[in-house]
């Protein structure tokens, strides 16, 4: 497994520096995945993540235990916390950690002969006792994990707009199969209504 400091080079490398919580994100990965025995970056697919935030804390995360988007063994379910849940796929145990509420006064302690907050952080966190970092619990997804894994291969077409939804994400309505958005989940919305005619793709170059 790649030392610490390989794996803060390697997420910093996509932000160009180093921030406290990329620190914070490598530490947490590799921790979560040390509470369910599992080594990071050679898992396969048996470690999911779910963390509690974007940007460069879940880049951190990234980095630990190689778990990405892309591989669906990372999900972002976005609380803004600095937070996250280790979920091992083939036995179903779970661990949430989050930062000790104190963890920045412990920041402060830890390198007493830096007085500017931001780099006592980001010192501090890299040499820190995990037990002085995070609190861990285990926990209960409220969403089986065999459902947030899905079955990739499944494919089915929306009865109101007609695109296609795949990794079970559909919903069954009256006899319908809808996509989330057209039962009224949508994150976004068209001007004209869902059903109306809608702009095609030149129409919308046209904007530019």
């Amino acid at each position: 497994m790649p030392d610490l400091q390989s794996l803060l080079e390697n997420s910093a490398r996509s932000h160009n520096h180093l921030c406290p919580r990329q620190v914070l994100g490598v530490r947490m990965g590799l921790a979560g995945a040390a509470v369910l025995r599992l080594e990071p970056q050679k898992t396969g697919k048996r470690l999911l993540v779910i963390v509690e935030s974007d940007g460069c804390f879940a880049d951190g995360v990234t980095a630990a235990t190689g778990c990405t988007v892309g591989h669906r063994t990372l999900r972002v379910e976005d609380y803004g916390k600095i937070a996250a849940a280790f979920v091992d796929v083939k036995t179903g145990q779970a661990v949430r950690l989050a930062p000790r509420l104190d963890v920045r006064q412990r920041a402060l302690a830890a390198v007493p002969d830096e007085p500017r907050h931001y780099f006592a952080q980001l010192q501090a966190y890299q040499i820190l006792p995990e037990a002085e970092l995070f609190t861990a619990a285990e926990i209960q997804l409220a969403t089986p994990v065999e459902s947030i894994i899905s079955r990739p291969a499944v494919r089915v077409e929306c009865a109101v707009c007609g695109e296609e939804i795949i990794n079970e994400r559909e919903i069954q309505r009256e006899g319908q199969i809808l996509c989330r958005a057209c039962a009224g989940l949508a994150y976004y919305r068209y001007p004209v209504g869902i059903g109306a005619e809608m702009p095609v793709l030149a129409d919308v170059f046209q904007l530019r």
